[in-house]
């Protein structure tokens, strides 16, 4: 059974970083900017991964290896992979070190703590961590209100809630039952609309708009329309011709669209669901329309 290092009054653990990613490097530079000691940046092996470990270990005082040899000496591990690599380096892991009495989290969305198992079973405290927000290369995150999703060991939820706090983001706990649909959530949050814009300027090409004009264009609307969204109830922020049962304008939409069979099926399916949720005149009439065109 695992048992809970006794950390000296006001001193912040250790903490080794597994990868050098997006995710990763906002991880690492927000907990360095909290004060925390990275013991470690430890890559997975590849040119590619090392020269990122190093690059972010110099911004953040640490020092950097690759997972194949590295010796852990940290009070936490954060392991920040994508999910499909988890499994193989908690295998590796396994060996490296004496595991009891340390903390193992991971960061999937999707997957619980129970793929640190190995981890646990060698005397480990483990728990999945996962901040609902977006990383990308071209952007340094800051997770000040950011909501992380906790679950696992509850030794070490404790523990890792307060690291949260500590880079003032807002931990808040979830059932391992729950990850899979509250992921979906995650990415009808953000991905799924990045990959609606990235529609909207496809359609905009229709229309004889170049993608730089297109994202020019829509700007305004878009930030407008997020604006409403997060301020109002859906039904409160939805407006246009399907609200205003304009069935003539809709049989034009479909029309156009033919000439993208992908784009066509996206605006049906999106279209269906706003007769379903949302606030619809004429409701009976567009269905027959989306239902019929092809």
């Amino acid at each position: 059974m695992s048992s809970s290092p006794n950390f000296p009054k006001r001193k912040k653990p250790e903490i080794a970083v597994i990868g050098a990613g997006t995710w990763a490097t906002a991880l690492a530079l927000n907990l360095h900017r909290t004060g925390y000691t990275i013991s470690a940046i430890i890559s997975r092996d590849g040119s590619g991964s090392l020269m990122r470990a190093r690059k972010l270990a110099k911004r953040v005082n640490a020092r950097w290896m690759s997972l194949s040899k590295v010796q852990f000496a940290a009070n936490i591990t954060w392991i920040c992979v994508p999910d499909d690599a988890i499994a193989s380096v908690v295998q590796r892991l396994l060996t490296r070190t004496s595991w009891t009495g340390k903390f193992v989290v991971h960061s999937s969305g999707a997957l619980g703590a129970e793929v640190l198992r190995p981890l646990r079973d060698a005397g480990a405290c483990t728990a999945s961590a996962h901040p609902l927000m977006t990383f990308v290369s071209a952007s340094e995150t800051a997770l000040t209100d950011v909501p992380f999703a906790l679950e696992g060991d509850a030794r070490c939820l404790s523990v890792i809630a307060a690291l949260v706090r500590d880079m003032e983001a807002k931990p808040f706990r979830i059932g391992s039952q729950f990850k899979p649909a509250y992921h979906a959530f995650g990415f009808f949050s953000s991905p799924a609309i990045v990959t609606l814009l990235a529609a909207a300027q496809q359609v905009g090409s229709l229309a004889g708009l170049s993608s730089a004009t297109a994202r020019k264009l829509m700007e305004p609307i878009v930030r407008q329309t997020i604006e409403n969204c997060l301020g109002l109830d859906p039904p409160a922020a939805f407006s246009g011709p399907l609200k205003r049962g304009d069935a003539a304008t809709v049989r034009k939409h479909l029309e156009v669209l033919k000439q993208r069979p992908e784009l066509l099926n996206l605006y049906k399916a999106l279209a269906q669901i706003a007769v379903q949720e949302l606030p619809v005149t004429n409701m009976e009439k567009l269905k027959t329309i989306l239902n019929t065109t092809t």
